[in-house]
């Protein structure tokens, strides 16, 4: 299909440990469209990450086949599947990631500097993702002198900075009070209206309401699929956020 951006077809990830298979990923076909924003659920040590891993190309699976933008990088090298995925991919981790003694501005650079962007271009797409972000203002401080939830925003910021096709969210709000978790998810549902592709793991059902879509893995299994019935639902989510807050 034109607007598909990822298909995974029947991924098997058979970990080998003293002899002991440990089977993460168990024939799991996936497809996932250009604007979606999808949401992998299921309990502790279903599979998710590992299954957000490949999709990041951080990882291979044993067996299957990973189109990504019409191309099958489960047949490329890792030399050229790194170059795909600088290019093409952004992440974004629980633990934030941040280089503690590089400021703000700097830590959103740094992965354009690896990219070949000139100095100027880069100067003026970090202050666009910062200001995308809320956090101009802070472009000169270290990440030791910004709370956990500006932390994530900078390293929802670097995420974007290399425009990439699709976002993923590795537990994007793992280390974030209640607060500062739904403030993350509301940024990620801005992007998502403005037409990121976005993959988010997590295990708290409460940040599904977000998604168009989720899939449920349990076992390395999907075991299960929810699409939502309004395609506003995450700007709705956003609006009661907002509400309450002004409160």
């Amino acid at each position: 299909m034109p607007d598909t951006i990822i298909q995974l077809s029947d991924i098997k990830k058979v970990y080998l440990t003293d002899e002991v298979e440990t089977h993460a990923l168990s024939g799991v076909s996936l497809g996932v469209q250009k604007g979606e924003f999808l949401s992998i659920a299921g309990p502790s040590g279903c599979g998710k990450s590992t299954l957000l891993s490949i999709m990041g190309l951080l990882d291979m699976p044993s067996t299957g086949s990973y189109i990504l933008n019409n191309q099958d990088v489960s047949k490329i090298s890792s030399a050229e599947q790194s170059k795909i995925r600088n290019r093409e991919i952004g992440f974004i981790f629980q633990s934030f990631n941040l280089i503690s003694d590089m400021t703000v501005f700097e830590n959103v650079e740094l992965p354009l500097i690896y990219s070949g962007m000139g100095k100027g271009e880069r100067k003026e797409r970090v202050k666009d993702v910062l200001n995308e972000v809320n956090m101009l203002h802070r472009s000169k401080h270290l990440p030791n002198q910004l709370s956990g939830g500006q932390q994530q925003r900078v390293a929802i910021a670097r995420a974007l900075a290399g425009s990439p096709k699709v976002l993923l969210a590795d537990e994007p709000t793992g280390n974030l009070d209640s607060t500062n978790g739904e403030k993350a998810m509301e940024l990620l549902a801005r992007l998502h209206d403005h037409g990121a592709t976005l993959c988010m793991v997590t295990h708290d059902d409460r940040y599904n309401d977000y998604a168009s879509r989720v899939i449920h893995l349990f076992d390395g299994h999907v075991v299960g699929e929810d699409h939502e019935t309004s395609s506003t639902n995450s700007m709705k989510k956003v609006e009661e956020v907002e509400l309450g807050a002004s409160s």
